[in-house]
């Protein structure tokens, strides 16, 4: 008798145990839902020598899960991934996306992550020294001219992927205004690189410009 009591408790105890589960599962989700976010791809530790080329996927998308009242205040920047290519050598690899490289807010977790590999072509990096052109804008003052148009230094030193590298002969400077001007201009200003993957050792340059009268 004592023996079907005990029996008895265990199944109560049992049954009562997987209500509590099933009740905590039921608590845990609600308010839980799922969010797409498209997340910049941060590649990191990419070795000496070598360098991504112009062309690679830039973005990645990832499904997450949390509460509600969280992932609905996720702000730019919290969620970040990070791609490891601290093995990469000259020409085409494949990296994985794993989840540990997505970093998320405390209570989320990612569900999906498209696409789960990313192929990536490095190149040698190299240097070359090209010339720099100044760049003007408008006109002198009535009755002025240019004289002469000169920028120091005359050549910078730049750094890339062999393909970038190879493709430029020569940098400009930023434009420098000198509408209505009179006398001769000292200005200094920056090298035109937006958009480019080079780099320059120097960033800005002087821009040297002589004005002189008209001949008549």
């Amino acid at each position: 008798m004592i023996r079907r009591v005990l029996l008895g408790n265990l199944s109560l105890k049992a049954a009562a145990l997987a209500l509590a589960i099933l009740l905590w599962l039921f608590v845990s989700s609600k308010g839980q839902i799922e969010m797409s976010l498209d997340v910049p791809i941060e590649y990191i530790n990419i070795p000496a020598g070598i360098e991504i080329s112009k062309h690679v996927v830039k973005t990645v998308n990832i499904v997450i899960r949390g509460h509600e009242s969280i992932l609905k205040n996720i702000r730019q920047g919290e969620v970040r991934v990070s791609v490891d290519t601290s093995r990469a050598k000259e020409g085409e690899g494949t990296f994985p996306i794993k989840k540990d490289d997505v970093k998320l807010p405390y209570a989320a977790a990612v569900i999906k992550i498209e696409p789960s590999s990313v192929k990536v072509l490095f190149e040698k990096t190299i240097t070359k020294t090209v010339g720099i052109r100044p760049v003007i804008t408008g006109i002198p003052g009535s009755g002025y001219v240019v004289k002469t148009l000169e920028v120091n230094p005359k050549d910078a030193v730049i750094e890339g992927a062999e393909s970038e590298v190879s493709k430029v002969g020569y940098l400009k400077t930023e434009p420098v205004d000198i509408t209505g001007v009179t006398e001769n201009v000292r200005q200094e200003t920056e090298l035109a690189l937006s958009g480019s993957n080079i780099r320059t050792r120097i960033h800005k340059v002087d821009v040297i410009i002589k004005i002189t009268r008209r001949e008549r």
